[in-house]
């Protein structure tokens, strides 16, 4: 006979296998529809939760659980933001998250505030809002090959700074629920901070320098599942140690991670715990997806579709706004503000954290939770209108920026070269070495210096536009070459050159190999597949470390 223990287990157990299967056809359904997975995990919880079909009475036992998950993701986050890896970070990358994660939460703060609310469940929503979805943004500009057009790289640089804010965010959250005055307050956050950097310090000590020495044993270096555990023991050490010194779990889950990232043995952690991940992420957002109510919210309709019209576009004018504050061109800055234009999914952390500390109430979590569902829903939408704003605007935009060689002067007979990345500079060096004449044209403004190094001409701007084109010249031009890595605007800039003018010579970069037939059709002369240049150097690199009885023609 079982006993109220066991039965309680596999009662877990049970709604465990049936929120995690449902979840699984969900994300897959979602996934066949282009939708990001994330959302079929939020509506199976939302189906099967309280608020609905109430299929999982055990539900509230999933919460640790998920809680757990929550570490374990920030843990991996922790991997991949090292120190080093940080440090890498431009001003520019630095300035436009920090600045969109501010602005963002202060004026989500004020509204807030003026709305009625409490200056301290204000800012948590402020900072709730503030934060969007890494998962369905990357996702999506993946699969649309947008991840190297300048939106997509403006996305990712912000989205990288938003991972970074969480923890801080927590930290923030978790001492706006303290019921204390001003003063109390303000000596509460500097304890906490000291107990923070106490841990901090404590952790940093043991996985700088006893680990390492545990990691380089012979032991280690033979059996994989030691190094293993010694991950599962650092992100559990640092899990428990953060919430007997009253911070956030997921806190002392990020640092154990960043610090661990520094070690020999970061790579084989990642993939190690990716499964894990993946399983936690999942349970996580399902066991979010238990607090959704359909009933609630198509009774709160119009509040609903107010607060998400109003993230909309207020992410997106402050997003563009400090982007092209940093020298982003309007296009771009645009079209990465509609990218990062709804609540991510750390907002349910941020919601998770301020409901249990009390900074925020059951309404306004079902109001966060409701509107960052209905935002996700949107992203696809968004992502996909994106560069045909940027494309837009870039037509309509202000005056290009040229060097002073270009202004007035009578080119001919040079080569324009379109995008100056690293492709692009490889071809410089090239054709500079044999005396041909190069002018240099990309949207990037801080490409100037690196262009002007090179001895170039630089016109900054989009060469998609016909002024600019009119500016270098291109009639007389003896070539062009593209080396854009965004495959949608290298198609239609050949498209736009073959059309303005038909003779010249046109060499373009195809970055993938799907799209060399477009970029062909589209006028190209050359389609430079960079796949099979791959492909023919790493077999040239193997033939010549063959031996010679293995091949053929030795």
């Amino acid at each position: 006979m079982h006993d109220a223990a066991a039965l309680g287990f596999w009662g877990f157990l049970l709604d465990f296998l049936v929120l995690v299967t449902a979840a699984l056809l969900l994300g897959a359904l979602a996934e066949r529809l282009r939708q990001s997975a994330i959302l079929g995990y939020l509506l199976a919880g939302t189906l099967l939760g309280p608020h609905a079909l109430d299929l999982l009475p055990s539900h509230d036992t999933l919460n640790p659980i998920a809680e757990l998950g929550v570490a374990l993701l920030l843990f991996t986050i922790g991997l991949e933001f090292s120190w080093t890896r940080v440090r890498r970070f431009g001003r520019a990358l630095f300035g436009t998250g920090i600045g969109q994660v501010v602005v963002t939460g202060l004026l989500g703060a004020a509204v807030g505030i003026l709305a009625g609310l409490d200056p301290r469940s204000a800012t948590a929503i402020g900072a709730m809002i503030a934060l969007s979805s890494t998962a369905a943004v990357l996702r999506l500009l993946y699969s649309r090959a947008e991840l190297d057009s300048v939106h997509g790289r403006g996305a990712l640089g912000v989205l990288l700074i938003q991972d970074l804010a969480v923890v801080p965010l927590v930290f923030l959250v978790t001492l706006l629920g303290r019921d204390a005055g001003a003063p109390a307050f303000g000596w509460g956050a500097a304890q906490s901070l000291a107990i923070a950097a106490a841990g901090i310090f404590l952790f940093f000590v043991l996985l700088r320098y006893a680990a390492p020495r545990l990691l380089g044993t012979r032991q280690m270096a033979t059996n994989r599942d030691l190094s293993s555990l010694v991950a599962v023991v650092s992100v559990v050490f640092g899990i428990w140690g953060a919430h007997a010194l009253g911070l956030s779990p997921a806190l002392g889950a990020f640092v154990a991670g960043m610090i661990l990232g520094e070690s020999a043995f970061a790579t084989q952690i990642r993939a190690e715990v990716a499964p894990l991940r993946i399983l936690f992420m999942t349970l996580f957002f399902s066991a979010v997806g238990t607090q959704g109510d359909p009933a609630w919210a198509l009774a709160n309709l119009p509040l609903v579709l107010g607060v998400v019209g109003a993230v909309v576009v207020g992410k997106t004018a402050i997003t563009a706004g400090v982007a092209a504050l940093f020298g982003s061109p309007v296009g771009p800055a645009v079209a990465t503000g509609l990218c990062l234009a709804q609540i991510g999914e750390f907002a349910f952390v941020l919601g998770s954290v301020g409901l249990e500390t009390g900074a925020i109430d059951d309404e306004l979590f079902r109001l966060v939770v409701t509107c960052s569902i209905v935002t996700l829903f949107l992203t696809p939408f968004l992502v996909g209108l994106a560069p045909r704003v940027s494309e837009a605007l870039a037509r309509r935009g202000g005056r290009f920026a040229g060097s002073a060689a270009t202004e007035g002067e009578d080119l001919r007979d040079h080569v324009v070269l379109v995008g100056f990345g690293p492709a692009g500079q490889g071809v410089a060096r090239v054709l500079l070495d044999r005396g041909v004449r190069i002018v240099v044209v990309d949207q990037n403004s801080r490409t100037r210096t690196v262009a002007e190094g090179y001895g170039v001409q630089v016109v900054v701007g989009d060469a998609r536009r016909e002024d600019l084109l009119d500016h270098v010249h291109v009639d007389e031009a003896a070539a062009v070459v593209i080396t854009l890595p965004d495959p949608a605007t290298a198609r239609q800039l050949t498209e736009i050159v073959r059309g303005r003018v038909p003779g010249v010579p046109l060499v373009v970069r195809s970055r993938y190999h799907i799209h060399r037939w477009q970029l062909r059709l589209a006028g190209a002369d050359e389609a430079v597949d960079e796949e099979e240049g791959v492909g023919q150097l790493i077999a040239e690199a193997t033939l010549r470390h063959l031996p010679d009885a293995v091949r053929p023609d030795a």
